[in-house]
């Protein structure tokens, strides 16, 4: 990346950074972004195709110039990058967004748990501890889905031992579609299931242009203040 601020123009491979950063205006890009291993004919493929844009791209345009010998558009596909990418894709960008979105809140986040004692952190710890004694009991019950006006109705059985409903969070889930992102839809608590202890039904709706099918109910921790997965990994699939 440091070749962006002296002008320099990138020829790579489409994985790391590359694969974020590459348009055709601001440099030219190798392979289709997937895995291929040690595959000696793939290494082929990519050594043709290396040559191909050296031959027909990269080289004439550089040796393409006017009557005062200015390589014109390889200058403007220079200025592109160093435009487009620099701000991107630098040192200075990469400490202030690590700052601003994960030292400065670990660093609030330390003194709220290390305040009074540290009594909002020994709250956790115990609720860590309950989890980890009941998750083992969680379980479902029946499901049942119900599809009109154009949306899906889910209502889901859940089964928390003595666990308190607080301290889960229980959801819809759906796996993305292209390049678009995992549907994650709350479920809300409705009622206590009769003569069950700590058994509810909780019940979302979501769009019927995707089958019932694709969504599956989940449940995960919940502990307001506390980083989730990474605190507390566990989860549940209804299925």
């Amino acid at each position: 990346m440091k070749i962006l601020v002296n002008g320099g123009i990138n020829l790579s491979e489409l994985d790391g950074w590359w694969a974020e950063a590459y348009s055709p205006e601001v440099g030219w890009a190798l392979g289709d972004g997937r895995e291929h291993g040690d595959d000696p004919s793939w290494d082929a493929v990519e050594a043709d195709a290396l040559y191909d844009l050296l031959e027909r791209e990269v080289i004439p345009e550089f040796y393409t110039r006017d009557a005062t010998g200015f390589p014109s558009a390889w200058v403007r596909r220079m200025r592109e990058s160093m435009a487009r990418l620099t701000p991107r894709f630098s040192a200075s960008r990469t400490v202030r967004e690590y700052t601003e979105q994960r030292y400065i809140p670990a660093a609030t986040a330390y003194r709220l748990r290390a305040d009074n004692k540290s009594a909002i952190a020994m709250q956790m710890v115990d609720w860590k501890r309950r989890l980890d004694q009941k998750w083992a009991l969680l379980h479902f019950g029946e499901v049942k889905v119900e599809t009109r006006g154009g949306q899906h109705y889910f209502d889901v059985q859940i089964h928390l031992a003595d666990l308190e409903p607080k301290a889960v969070r229980v959801e819809l889930y759906a796996d993305a579609i292209g390049d678009g992102a995992p549907v994650r839809k709350e479920m809300q608590r409705i009622r206590q299931l009769a003569g069950a202890s700590g058994s509810y039904a909780y019940s979302a709706a979501v769009s019927a242009v995707r089958p019932p099918a694709d969504y599956t109910a989940r449940i995960i921790p919940y502990c307001e203040g506390l980083a989730v997965p990474l605190e507390a990994a566990q989860i549940l699939w209804q299925r």
